[in-house]
């Protein structure tokens, strides 16, 4: 979920990716992170979509991440509260006449930048029979966006987001939920994510981790078989 990502900043630094590639015939699962992963919208920690807000809504954007942050962050991310009722306090505040679903809508479309690379990793994979899941911290509202606009829903076998788990990464209880739900064993599932709390979470509980970082599509191809 975006306009915060607490752990933006591990964006920049870390291990790419394991010591040593996975077979890929061992692997029954790959768990794709959506933010920074398959959906390039974050350039140095910022999210991109915010570039244009203050221009558009005649707002700065800090004055609606101020609403969005904190304790109010952490119970819409993990779906304790209605990121549409955090938007629209915001919007009655500052007097934006439209409303909240205005600015969600223009969120959602801004910040919609699958990575076409991916694209092609996600089609290939799934040729070979692999099961593909989503794995993010993300609200419901987004979420649904992610499945139906943007085309997600078809080309996965899931979508796991801590706005619909109630548990976030690194947190081990969003891991436990996908191994439950999927029946795949830890050993047997590869997590694909930018932030390097969640790659060390996910190594703790026994997964294979590739850490993306930026430009680290070709060494991703390597491990996957693409190249």
């Amino acid at each position: 979920m975006c306009p915060v990502k607490p752990d933006a900043a591990s964006l920049a630094g870390g291990a790419a990716h394991d010591i040593s590639p996975p077979m890929t015939q061992d692997l029954q699962l790959i768990a794709w992170d959506f933010d920074g992963v398959l959906n390039r919208n974050i350039v140095n920690g910022r999210f991109v979509w915010a570039d244009g807000f203050e221009a558009d809504f005649g707002h700065p954007f800090s004055s609606l991440q101020a609403y969005l942050s904190g304790d109010t962050f952490e119970a819409i991310v993990t779906g304790r509260r209605d990121l549409r009722d955090a938007v629209g306090a915001w919007t009655r505040d500052v007097g934006f006449a439209p409303g909240p679903d205005v600015v969600l809508d223009y969120w959602f479309a801004q910040d919609s930048l699958a990575d076409p690379d991916m694209w092609a990793r996600l089609d290939a994979m799934r040729a070979r029979g692999l099961r593909q899941v989503i794995a993010t911290n993300n609200e419901d509202r987004r979420c649904t966006y992610i499945e139906q606009e943007m085309g997600f829903g078809p080309r996965i076998d899931g979508m796991f987001s801590s706005g619909r788990m109630g548990v976030r990464k690194p947190d081990a209880g969003f891991f436990e939920i996908i191994e439950r739900e999927t029946g795949v064993p830890p050993s047997a599932i590869l997590l694909v994510d930018d932030t390097g709390e969640n790659i060390a979470a996910a190594r703790a509980r026994g997964w294979t981790t590739f850490h993306y970082t930026e430009n680290a599509g070709p060494d991703l191809d390597k491990w996957l078989d693409l190249d």
